[in-house]
């Protein structure tokens, strides 16, 4: 998607803003300015930050960092799972075993 188009889905920013957003690397398109899916969520959530939740500037990048945190660690639970999910059943009941343990 264009930027122009991307700015079409978001009346209430301008193009300005989406580019200083991509200049501080707050969203990171494709050359030429080619957003995916990703940056227009990634530009939804900086607007939602800014507008509805009135993060400040200074901080949307702290914000940012932690939702990108709390991502990765996501897809590596899920990649756990399903590493868990390939073993033989006893070894999947040791690591529950273990897990309600550690808990305690």
């Amino acid at each position: 998607m264009q930027l122009e188009s991307l700015a079409a889905l978001f009346p209430d920013l301008k193009q300005g803003e989406i580019i200083k957003w991509v200049e501080r690397g707050w969203v990171q398109p494709d050359e030429g300015l080619v957003f995916k899916e990703i940056d227009i969520a990634r530009v939804r959530l900086i607007r939602d930050l800014q507008q509805d939740l009135a993060v400040t500037e200074d901080t949307v990048p702290v914000v940012l960092a932690l939702v990108d945190q709390l991502y990765d660690l996501r897809c590596t639970l899920r990649d756990m799972m399903e590493a868990l999910r390939a073993q033989p059943e006893t070894v999947r009941r040791s690591v529950f075993k273990a897990l309600k343990e550690v808990r305690r």
